[in-house]
């Protein structure tokens, strides 16, 4: 019996002769603008095909990877930022639908968990918590995420309803029938 029939998952033969070119000079800026060389890239269509070859290894890093070669990248925060929300329905089996700077549209769910240190102190935060939600899987655990732009926040905070989340009050937002907590509750006499 061959590896393919006893199970084992093989990698594409191409990815295996990807040539490593060590790290590349594209830096992801905070804001989601990629710069190439220090000069921002402002064709979109670049921006998004580079985009579709971002991965993300086990240790966080990330790389953009073709079947030919692959290279590092440095990336601020998050590698993409999602900019736009529509919501439908209401209560648990509301769908909040997020579009990125780079025209993802992703569905708020199981699969595509909202990220967000909810539990700490704003006065420790300085802006309050950022909130990220799962684009992809990365190659281990960490995944690819887009950071919640805040506007888009200030949207969900509209939405936001009580709830608990490990026995702990807070605000939250349901999408596909999973609650995401955003924000601890108010401490009593707190304004």
């Amino acid at each position: 019996m061959d590896d393919f029939e006893a199970g084992e998952i093989q990698p594409h033969p191409n990815l295996q002769s990807a040539t490593t070119c060590g790290a590349l000079p594209f830096l992801i800026q905070r804001d989601g603008t990629w710069l190439y060389r220090g000069s921002p890239i402002r064709r979109k269509p670049m921006v998004c095909l580079f985009a579709s070859t971002l991965r993300r290894d086990a240790q966080g890093g990330y790389r953009l990877q073709t079947p030919v070669e692959q290279g590092t990248i440095e990336v601020e925060d998050a590698p993409f930022v999602a900019t736009e929300l529509e919501w439908h329905g209401c209560g648990r089996g509301q769908v909040l639908s997020f579009r990125t700077n780079v025209d993802q549209v992703i569905c708020a769910g199981p699969s595509h968990p909202i990220r967000c240190d909810w539990d700490v102190p704003c006065e420790s935060c300085g802006t309050g918590p950022v909130p990220y939600i799962h684009v992809r899987d990365g190659d281990g655990a960490l995944p690819v995420e887009a950071r919640i732009a805040r506007p888009v926040y200030y949207e969900l905070a509209a939405l936001a309803v009580a709830g608990h989340h490990r026995g702990v009050p807070c605000l939250g937002v349901w999408s596909q029938n999973v609650f995401f907590p955003l924000s601890a509750m108010p401490a009593e006499g707190c304004s």
